[in-house]
């Protein structure tokens, strides 16, 4: 039997490690299956377990790619050596460089948007997230943890812009401004907003979109309830989140990794993240066919390096604790 040179055999599959659970995404890699021939061997995990289990497997790890959401706990596996620094000049053309670093890459983003109920919050009230600190929201705001993420890296975008000190007044405002104990996920807060648990919330855009694209009237009551804020309009625009992925520091197929990392930059891949999970495309000029999206408008987004969330990643959770955001 004659062995295949490495350079082919390394075509044939690719070991994906991802923290991303959409059903959409089935057609994602089938995609790229389609297109290269090279298939796609797939484990699925929460996000901590999978950084901890591609950091035990060492050199021997059989992961090629990781991919996840936030740029947190993007910036939590390039802290801890796992992703391996990726040239490619299509990367570089087609993503924005303040979407991407050295080792690892956005495909996706999400806004960080405020959720106010109608008839209760004048929407001119809470027009930035500085507004959710103001004491005339005192027992109005609900929230997630604030060691999730998702708040982390908003976190990390106002330290960055404005200052560790008034990042951690605004915290210790907000925490003065809750109806209740952090709890639940996005989805959580934009129901408690609509029952009347609370009046203002903090979601990512994504989470809206489902309950609006939902055919179950219980969805369709919530956002008959809830209104929408692009926050900082006039500032430094909304806080933007990503998904993304870099090719692993022992990949064993690392030119397929590299491919796989182009393919999701594609046009093809682009939409699927748009039409498939309600998530805007990372490059420019793609069209898709989303009415939650087209319905979200337009908008003004922070234009901030994630590499910058990534940088205050820590100090933003030593800044919650100080606080009491838990």
């Amino acid at each position: 039997m004659v062995a295949l040179p490495e350079a082919q055999a390394e075509e044939k599959v690719l070991n994906l490690y991802s923290a991303r659970h959409y059903q959409t995404d089935e057609a994602l890699y089938e995609g790229f299956t389609r297109q290269t021939g090279i298939k796609i061997k797939r484990i699925e995990g929460k996000e901590d377990e999978l950084l901890e289990r591609i950091r035990n497997e060492g050199a021997y790890s059989p992961a090629d790619v990781l991919l996840t959401v936030d740029a947190a706990r993007l910036s939590a596996a390039h802290e801890l050596g796992l992703f391996a620094p990726v040239t490619s000049p299509t990367l570089e053309k087609r993503i924005p460089a303040n979407l991407r670093t050295g080792d690892w890459f956005s495909f996706s983003t999400r806004a960080r948007v405020i959720i106010y109920a109608k008839g209760v919050i004048d929407p001119d009230q809470v027009k930035t997230y500085g507004d959710l600190a103001n004491p005339r929201l005192k027992g109005k705001v609900c929230s997630r943890s604030g060691s999730h993420p998702y708040n982390l890296s908003l976190m990390a975008s106002i330290i960055a812009h404005h200052g560790e000190a008034e990042a951690e007044q605004w915290a210790k405002g907000v925490v003065a401004n809750f109806a209740r104990a952090p709890k639940g996920g996005d989805t959580d807060q934009i129901r408690a907003v609509a029952a009347g648990e609370c009046a203002v919330a903090v979601s990512n855009t994504y989470y809206l979109a489902r309950l609006m694209r939902s055919d179950k009237a219980e969805d369709r009551k919530t956002m008959d309830k809830v209104g929408v804020v692009w926050p900082d309009q006039r500032g430094v625009g909304a806080h933007i989140n990503v998904s993304g992925g870099g090719v692993l520091k022992h990949a064993p197929h690392r030119e397929a990794a590299v491919r796989f990392l182009e393919y999701l930059a594609s046009d093809q891949a682009q939409r699927y993240f748009a039409d498939g999970n309600n998530e805007w495309p990372v490059v420019a000029g793609i069209k898709i066919d989303n009415p939650a999206l087209e319905a979200l408008g337009k908008f003004k987004a922070d234009s901030l390096p994630v590499a910058s969330l990534a940088m205050y990643r820590a100090k933003a959770q030593i800044i919650f604790d100080r606080a009491g955001y838990r």
